[in-house]
């Protein structure tokens, strides 16, 4: 990547933008787990709403948990590696060891489990918050859970590719990736926004969420990510969907 820090850079909120000098890279917007709970299956069959990660590894919620597979879904893979983080490596494995006894599925799409739960088609399904407020906007009849423990999240970010031959109409584009215009725009897709004040509360999500993301480490994430699927495959993939 070429370095570059477009005009207006000192806006944005710190964990928006790469920490060199200048950065190489600029964050735009934001999303962030959550847990889609259908309360009218739930009702059915008697399951209480989680409120932490911790609650999915309960007995009662076996076959009743759909999440993204982390090797082919970015909100997988921000679960996954927020859980390593928040819990440690060893604590890690060992929570997603007994969350696998109660998943039915992992699927190959960050949106399809919460869609899944607003069906009625599972009961919880682990997804992202946006796509939450979407369904339950839409009528369904879910609970957007944020766990007490704390989110995962995963961020777009703009970068210029270092040997361009447009360096100057690469400068100009990353300014504008990051003025208030676009990020006004982003707000149409994503809560959380690289810069502060601009973003509209969107309904059924808390207005402090961003708040519950943790201090998430972008670059130990990228380097064991490799390390991390590897991992996750050879002891989960057995109950992933098939491709389509």
């Amino acid at each position: 990547l070429e370095p570059y820090a477009p005009k207006g850079v000192e806006l944005l909120k710190p964990k928006f933008v790469d920490k060199d000098t200048p950065p190489a890279w600029v964050g735009m917007d934001a999303w962030a787990a959550s847990i889609c709970f259908n309360t009218v299956e739930g009702k059915k069959l008697g399951l209480a709403e989680p409120t932490s990660w911790k609650d999915l590894t309960k007995p009662e919620y076996k076959g009743h948990i759909v999440m993204p597979n982390p090797a082919s879904s970015g909100t997988g893979f921000l679960d996954v590696s927020s859980w390593l983080q928040l819990f440690g490596e060893k604590d890690g494995w060992a929570y997603m060891d007994a969350l696998h006894q109660n998943i039915d599925a992992y699927t190959h799409s960050g949106s399809k489990p919460c869609k899944m739960a607003a069906a009625g088609e599972t009961v919880i399904g682990i997804s992202f918050e946006f796509r939450a407020a979407k369904s339950k906007k839409e009528g369904a009849p879910l609970d957007i859970v944020i766990p007490s423990e704390g989110i995962g999240w995963d961020m777009e970010a703009s970068a210029i590719v270092a040997g361009t031959k447009n360096l100057e109409a690469a400068k100009t584009l990353l300014d504008w990736s990051i003025s208030k215009e676009a990020n006004e725009m982003y707000n149409v897709g994503y809560a959380v926004l690289a810069m502060p004040n601009v973003a509209k509360p969107v309904e059924f999500l808390p207005a402090d969420i961003e708040s519950k993301m943790i201090d998430n480490d972008f670059e130990w994430a990228a380097n064991h990510r490799k390390a991390i699927l590897d991992e996750w495959t050879k002891r989960y993939d057995a109950k992933s969907e098939p491709k389509s």
